[in-house]
């Protein structure tokens, strides 16, 4: 008998794809420039005062091709720009425009109200315990065991 019980990386896959449908058809309803979930993802990790795309790569979990072509997606949207690295003459730093601003703060807004539902919908303290046990810091994965 095969096990109807999802596994939990499952299940995060499922409520990133929940938080993400809900942004991305809010932000298209107000107007936004549309971007793809690889996009949005880009702009959620993505520094304030500017990351190289091989940082982004790394911290999306996709190849530097992937980030390099979401980047200059954004870019020619007018989202983000590429400026010198301060302090490095051969990288180059991105960085997201005031237009990008912007969209970064009502995508904010929209994800703190998306938070909100969910809370009413699975009760405040599931969302608060679910909020802490995510925060927590789970240590290392554990060596495979023999």
């Amino acid at each position: 008998m095969q096990s109807t019980r999802r596994s939990l990386p499952q299940l995060f896959t499922d409520a990133r794809r929940w938080f993400e449908e809900g942004l991305l058809a809010a932000m298209e309803a107000a107007g936004a420039t549309p971007v793809s979930p690889t996009q949005a993802q880009l702009f959620a990790v993505l520094d304030d005062g500017g990351t190289t795309v091989s940082e982004l790569a790394r911290r999306m979990g996709v190849t530097r091709q992937t980030a390099h072509q979401a980047v200059h997606g954004l870019v020619d949207a007018g989202l983000l720009a590429q400026v010198p690295d301060p302090g490095s003459a051969r990288r180059r730093l991105i960085r997201r425009t005031p237009d990008g601003e912007r969209a970064h703060g009502r995508a904010t807004e929209i994800l703190e109200r998306l938070e909100g539902h969910l809370a009413a919908r699975i009760g405040k303290d599931a969302a608060d315990a679910l909020r802490s046990a995510l925060e927590a810091n789970w240590g290392d994965p554990p060596a495979p065991s023999r």
